[in-house]
């Protein structure tokens, strides 16, 4: 019940408008509770003594009860339409907030179609649990207790059958809530599974139609789908069983009662309308029994979306701005002994001691096998992931002391695929800068060599990128993207392999263009070696760890690897 308190306390401000709404149901259902008093009053005075004005007077007291009824309800559905919008207005905004501030290390905890399904399916079954179980949530136990009055009112000694019958359905009910409360769970995991693959495809469609996979993903997909099927069939199976037992009881009820009601009436010990009455009573009592079971039903269910909600939301963040945060005094880099590991569990480290030091304004590159943990390296110096031991320092502050905006406003980091957004090629470079003028655009955009490609197109600048930036190929997705970074003015750039779509002579007019920014810290990670034989510094990374550091012209003379990486390369190019 703790993800109850969680979500409950989010609700702040519309809290009033759930207590009125519940208000109002309370009320129209006092109303509805004394329609049949008042209906077997007409019978037993105004039928049997054919006295019109009990009629009249008993007619109008129930069309006024009716009339009240309705507006109470009109009432209770413009507040509770109100309350509950806003509610799941407010769980999606506090989940997608909390998600933002995730470091990559709380996106581990996830799986990312798992946290589509916790912000759209989970919030969605808590609103119509809100919508459908509010008004049965507050009919249902008013009815039941002056519905019980009622009838023992009228007749007490034929009343007695209820305490006979309601218990019956309580127990049956109890069973089916307790058989299928662990199964809504199960329901919304697989519901994850679809989604997962489905984001999957999409992702990859070129890929599997370039593959020629259709067949093979198509019975990926109908694995998935039944195993929902299965599992949402079992799951409403049970559920299902709420109508009959509630149908059971009260046709049991009702055979109880006119079976008793017949041989009293027989013995004049009670009138037909009070009979009438009780059977009036008998619809609403069961009708509140049914209205309850179905409101445990819909917060059996709720309760495992609001697990999953509150997972999200009371995930603890790994990566906080320090309370008291310092100021770099420049762009130089130092690493002291760090080691790194994604998972805490993990045996060996990704990373072990690595030292090194870049100074400010000057130019290095990383080479190094795939999977040698290059992108881990520079991943580190943004805090995407903090390190396990040892410390990295910017202007000889530790990142860890650096606050957090300041620090990602410090450094820029364009991945070998980084992502465009839908929208034109304006507003994607304004998500560097969202005050940048078109002049900022247009310069940025010459520096990245993307500006010659960008003034062929028909709206130039102006062009719609489609999501992900299919409409434009990998090398210009790769340019736009580093002239994206340009655009923060950053002190230090990484290029995480994100000119490995470019041919030779574009990757050259792009370095040459980056030296021309004074006082810019530019690390490279590259697969070619002309990419960075021109580099200040180029640290060669082996499974890890450092295994050479120097100039080009050092790592020929010291370095295997470099020389043989180069040499194959070489080759390669007179071919």
């Amino acid at each position: 019940m703790s993800s109850l308190k969680v979500l409950f306390s989010y609700s702040k401000g519309i809290r009033r408008y759930f207590l009125i709404a519940i208000l109002c149901v309370a009320i129209e259902t006092s109303f509805e509770v004394f329609i049949p008093l008042l209906m077997s009053d007409i019978i037993d005075f105004g039928v049997l003594n054919q006295d019109t004005s009990i009629f009249l007077e008993k007619g109008m007291q129930m069309l006024m009860c009716a009339l009240l009824s309705l507006i109470f309800g009109l009432l209770y559905a413009r507040c509770a339409a109100k309350a509950i919008t806003l509610f799941c207005q407010r769980l999606r905004s506090v989940e997608y907030r909390k998600i933002q501030e995730y470091a990559f290390s709380n996106l581990d905890h996830f799986e990312t179609a798992s946290l589509i399904t916790r912000l759209t399916s989970d919030v969605t079954v808590i609103q119509n649990a809100l919508v459908n179980g509010i008004r049965p949530f507050a009919r249902g136990p008013i009815i039941l207790i002056l519905g019980l009055v009622m009838s023992f009112i009228i007749n007490a000694k034929l009343s007695i059958v209820f305490l006979f019958t309601t218990p019956i359905l309580g127990i049956i009910l109890f069973f089916i809530v307790r058989k299928i409360a662990p199964m809504y769970r199960k329901l919304q995991k697989a519901v994850d599974s679809v989604n997962l693959l489905i984001q999957e495809n999409l992702t990859a469609i070129r890929a599997i139609k370039a593959f020629v996979r259709d067949e093979y993903e198509e019975e990926r997909f109908e694995k998935v789908n039944a195993h929902l099927a299965d599992i949402s069939k079992d799951t409403f199976h049970y559920a299902s069983f709420n109508t009959p037992a509630f149908q059971m009881t009260m046709y049991m009820a009702i055979v109880g009662l006119m079976v008793l009601g017949v041989q009293m009436i027989l013995q004049q010990e009670m009138q037909v309308g009070e009979l009438t009455g009780i059977l009036s009573y008998v619809l609403q009592i069961m009708n509140s029994l049914m209205m309850i079971s179905n409101v445990f039903l819909l917060i059996t269910r709720s309760i495992a979306s609001c697990n999953r909600i509150a997972e999200v939301i009371e995930e603890p963040v790994a990566l906080r701005s320090p309370n008291l945060p310092l100021t770099p005094k420049d762009s130089s880099i130092d690493f002291h002994h760090v080691y790194f590991k994604y998972s805490k569990l993990a045996k060996e480290y990704v990373l072990s001691d690595i030292t090194w030091h870049i100074p400010a304004g000057s130019s290095v590159g990383i080479l190094g096998a795939t999977g040698s943990a290059k992108s881990s390296l520079v991943q580190l110096i943004p805090r995407l992931y903090d390190v396990d031991e040892g410390n990295i320092k910017i202007g000889h502050v530790d990142v860890r002391d650096i606050d957090l905006i300041q620090l990602r406003d410090l450094v820029a980091i364009v991945l070998q695929n980084n992502t465009l957004f839908s929208g034109t090629i304006k507003e994607n470079m304004r998500w560097g800068n969202p005050q940048a003028t078109e002049e900022d655009i247009i310069k940025a955009c010459k520096i990245a060599q993307a500006d010659e490609f960008i003034q062929k197109m028909p709206h130039q600048y102006d062009t719609f990128i489609e999501q992900g930036g299919t409409n434009v190929s990998g090398g210009q997705r790769q340019r736009l993207c580093i002239a994206r970074a340009l655009l923060k003015n950053p002190k230090i750039l990484i290029l995480d392999d994100s000119t490995s779509a470019v041919d030779t002579q574009t990757d050259h007019s792009i370095r040459e263009a980056l030296r021309s920014i004074p006082g810019l810290t530019q690390i490279m990670i590259a697969q070619r070696v002309s990419s960075v034989m021109h580099c200040d510094q180029i640290l060669i990374l082996e499974e890890g760890k450092i295994s050479a550091i120097g100039n080009h012209d050092t790592l020929m003379k010291e370095s295997e690897f470099y020389r043989g990486l180069y040499e194959s390369q070489q080759r390669g190019d007179k071919k």
